[in-house]
């Protein structure tokens, strides 16, 4: 297994011949085996041990034991106690979550701290088997099916090649010592049931099941790639980026052969995971949003708009006021300036406004629209309700959040933007113009 083992890591995993590299050490056989081999190949190693204190005194002991070996083959050894029923409760977790989530907590520290390049652990092919059925069992994407990966960010996995009978073997041959974990025994666990009981059903059926496993998970990655490259393509052609945001455009999406999917691996890395939510938002009218820990997803009419929650923006009653003559930036860039009726030239530009400076009321206030505005929009005679207005003129989500109404007084005499008060329109008998600009 030696021989093989270094082919592997020269064929598969080059990287690790050039770093420092730090190994998860239990105590168990398959760890202890891990650490054997890549110190008898001459990789630059560590090892870091986690004492969660859940097995009373053998906790303990398999901490000494570690400590032991590793003085044993002069590898450098670090470890680490938690109190580990202390944190499952204070954060209201099960025992398994606590310790995975403490040890990685760890490990990353040690990894940072001690700058080494990767964490070795020693999963073999028999515990990608125990994941798979596990998610298999569970209901489970394609992703799910395809058993522990063998890098992921700085974690390397070099023993998934190799079974645990494999591991075993190559124990008792070299007569290495290890400390068993007793609670590997114990059924009540789902993976040791799978490992107990499913499992050698499997191997008695087929007894070239390992080699059997290992092609269904290399067919099940060239599919899950095929489908990462179909979902690329798709992103690009059907999502419409608007800076930071994203918008989803629901025809475009019903056309595509599996729309709900398409969206699922679109949003899934965003937080949204209650597609029946989803579902309804598609149908729910404009307005309508859900919310992710981190991101809003929002039913803008034919859209459906992703955007950083931090971004959202909430209808506010906060007021700013300008004066004829002035320049402001906030909440939005605005200039106004007073010019005599027969020395300005009246344009159509939508950023720009002229109005009759005499029918003014200054300070203008700059707000919100508020429920039940209303305004006469230029050009018409009788008024229309802002929500109205947005509506027929089929404003999108992002517009209507970023919409301001100029005020004089409590009376709107411009949708800034968009459309001016037809009362405050400079006519025949206008003297005085305020031009008032918007700088986007």
């Amino acid at each position: 297994m030696e021989k093989k083992f270094k082919k592997h890591i020269e064929s598969n995993f080059a990287e690790l011949t050039q770093h420092p590299l730090l190994i998860a050490v239990s105590g168990g056989v398959d760890s202890v085996v891990l650490l054997h081999l890549c110190h008898r190949i001459g990789l630059d190693i560590a090892a870091a041990h986690c004492n969660f204190h859940l097995r009373e005194q053998d906790s303990n002991l398999d901490q000494q034991f570690v400590e032991s070996l590793c003085a044993q083959l002069d590898v450098p050894a670090f470890v680490q106690e938690f109190d580990t029923q202390h944190y499952a409760t204070e954060q209201k977790v099960s025992i398994q979550v606590a310790a995975r989530e403490q040890r990685y907590q760890w490990f990353e520290e040690l990894i940072t701290s001690e700058k080494y390049k990767f964490l070795l652990t020693a999963h073999h092919l028999d515990d990608s088997m125990e994941t798979f059925f596990i998610n298999f069992s569970r209901g489970t994407g394609i992703e799910g099916l395809l058993g522990i990966p063998e890098r992921f960010d700085y974690i390397r996995r070099p023993l998934l090649a190799f079974t645990r009978e494999e591991i075993e073997q190559y124990a008792q041959v070299n007569q290495l010592v290890w400390r068993e974990d007793y609670t590997n025994a114990q059924t009540k666990y789902l993976r040791n049931k799978i490992r107990k009981n499913i499992l050698p059903v499997f191997k008695e059926i087929n007894h070239q099941l390992d080699q059997s496993f290992q092609q269904t998970i290399t067919y099940l990655k060239e599919t899950h790639q095929m489908s990462e490259d179909a979902s690329a393509m798709m992103f690009e052609k059907v999502v419409i980026k608007q800076g930071d945001d994203m918008l989803f455009p629901l025809k475009e999406l019903s056309e595509l052969s599996l729309p709900k999917a398409y969206l699922y691996k679109w949003l899934e890395p965003y937080g949204f995971k209650a597609w029946s939510d989803i579902a309804d938002l598609v149908q729910a009218e404009t307005g309508k949003k859900i919310l992710a820990e981190h991101y809003c997803l929002i039913k803008d009419r034919g859209y459906l708009l992703l955007r950083s929650k931090s971004k959202v923006v909430e209808l506010v009653e906060d007021s700013y006021y300008v004066q004829e003559n002035q320049t402001i930036k906030q909440p939005i860039h605005l200039t106004t300036k007073n010019y005599e009726r027969t020395k300005i030239e009246l344009t159509t530009d939508p950023l720009c406004a002229y109005l009759d400076r005499d029918k003014l009321q200054f300070p203008l206030l700059i707000r919100r629209p508020k429920k039940g505005d209303y305004f006469v929009p230029f050009g018409m005679k009788g008024t229309k309700r802002i929500s109205k207005y947005v509506k027929d003129e089929k404003m999108t989500q992002i517009e209507r959040e970023n919409l301001w109404v100029l005020c004089s007084g409590e009376t709107i005499v411009w949708i800034i933007g968009s459309r001016m008060d037809e009362r405050f329109k400079v006519r025949n008998t206008t003297t005085n113009v305020l031009k008032i600009k918007l700088t986007v």
